[in-house]
């Protein structure tokens, strides 16, 4: 009986700190919960295209590390203009000496301690130094702007990854909308088709054809929705947003499929006028002209001004503390010239490196132009074909539709079979589809050509 009492006070125990734990995770779980739906609840109801970008730029990890860059660059530009500036430091010394000294009245050594302090102000600016300090801070302020151009060149590259994640998202839903009335048109068919085997009109391999076609229509309804759902997911996790939130996107009224686009070679004249990478690489350019600047003042001389204030106090004197201060008070005023004779090479080797540097940031700009000019050909004729493939679609449409149309009414007065109508709507489903996907790589293509171009991503 003692045993068992034994075990359930300290089942009793245990169950009390496990019920003890679990509050207290509950209850610092509940204020990040509360946060989480706060912060969630400021979101918008319907994304639009450009509330996503905005979303993305304000939260995305990569821009905020960018823009910490950018402040730690701009943190180094003070400290360079602060560089011409004279400097100031203070010193004060305390010390106590013992040692022994003779004693002239008794003769031998006595041990004898002694006091003594300093004080000291001392100060110096550089006069002459071959334009490096100048220098430095023009580099710093490249710097700046290359860390700013840094930031919006991942801002393009985002925008243009949720553009095609939000097209993506439109597009599968219209195909959602189109497949759900085509399996709507399939089911009418079914049911007309069990009417007329019931009523011995058609054989059961017609009715089995039907049922067939429902089944095939539904898996294309079933494909659809999943890549609906995936499109969302992708955009969720561009925009950083948690797996639970139910993101809608807000389609516009009109899809701008058709518009009227500058030349290729228009364009690539306004994207290297606009596009951040290209300023980056000539900022970087610019910025490896400075370095070398720099490292050419390493081999001239330096000139810098010196003054300093100092006094001090020792009780070995007999004099008073505050006369001895102002007695062994003194001022310097110095200049001095650095001249380097022979660095082993260290000067000679940093000036190279830094031609070297200026060669290799004007070849990144060069390639950086011959990759800007393929992407925005490239987007320029995927715009022609899309165009083009758009109203082959359309026409494709426009003729498998009014063929469904007319097959159908032909099944009702028996002139076709079964098999002849479901073969013209598979086509009308294939001209239907392929008319979507058209309609939105064509809108998809004229909004990516505009970003090359340096306008905003818009509906």
């Amino acid at each position: 009986m003692a045993y068992f009492f034994q075990w359930n006070c300290m089942f009793r125990f245990f169950f009390n700190r496990v019920i003890t734990t679990l509050v207290i995770i509950l209850i610092l779980a509940l204020p990040c919960k509360s946060r989480a739906q706060d912060s969630l609840a400021n979101l918008p109801a319907q994304w639009r295209l450009e509330d996503c970008i905005q979303y993305a730029r304000e939260k995305n990890i990569s821009l905020a590390t960018l823009r910490l860059t950018a402040r730690s660059a701009e943190e180094d530009l003070l400290q360079a203009k602060a560089g011409v500036l004279p400097n100031l430091t203070a010193s004060a010394n305390q010390s106590i000496v013992n040692s022994n000294n003779a004693n002239p009245v008794v003769g031998g050594f006595q041990t004898q301690a002694s006091f003594s302090s300093s004080y000291g102000l001392n100060s110096s600016v550089v006069l002459f130094n071959g334009g490096y300090l100048k220098n430095d801070i023009r580099s710093k302020e490249f710097s700046i702007q290359s860390a700013n151009l840094s930031v919006k060149e991942t801002e393009n590259d985002l925008t243009l990854s949720i553009t095609q994640a939000f097209f993506n998202i439109l597009l599968a839903r219209e195909t959602i909308v189109s497949l759900q009335a085509v399996l709507a048109t399939s089911q009418g068919q079914l049911t007309q088709g069990q009417q007329r085997y019931d009523a011995g009109a058609i054989a059961r391999k017609d009715l089995l054809q039907f049922q067939s076609q429902v089944a095939m229509d539904q898996y294309n309804l079933i494909n659809a929705q999943n890549t609906f759902k995936l499109n969302t997911v992708a955009l969720k996790q561009l925009l950083l947003l948690p797996s639970s939130y139910n993101l809608v996107v807000s389609a516009p009224d009109t899809i701008p499929v058709k518009q009227a686009q500058p030349s290729l070679s228009e364009a690539q004249n306004e994207a290297m006028q606009t596009r951040p990478e290209v300023k980056n690489r000539q900022v970087e350019i610019q910025r490896s002209q400075i370095e070398l600047e720099k490292a050419k003042a390493s081999v001239l001389p330096t000139v810098s001004l010196n003054a300093g204030l100092a006094s001090g106090y020792s009780d070995n004197q007999s004099a008073e503390y505050l006369w001895q201060i102002r007695n062994n008070f003194y001022q310097l005023l110095g200049l001095s010239v650095g001249i380097p004779i022979y660095s082993r090479r260290v000067n000679r080797t940093n000036i190279n490196k830094s031609k070297i540097l200026l060669q290799q940031s004007q070849l990144a700009l060069l390639d950086t132009k011959n990759t800007l000019n393929q992407e925005v050909e490239q987007t320029y004729i995927n715009l022609l074909n899309a165009q083009a493939q758009y109203d082959a679609a359309q026409t494709q449409l426009s003729t498998s539709e009014e063929i469904y149309r007319i097959t159908n009414e032909q099944l009702k007065l028996g002139a076709v079979n079964t098999v002849e109508l479901l073969q013209e709507k598979n086509a009308y489903v294939e001209a239907l589809q392929a008319f979507t996907q058209a309609k939105y790589r064509a809108a998809l293509y004229n909004k990516i050509y505009e970003f090359y171009r340096g306008l905003p991503v818009v509906f």
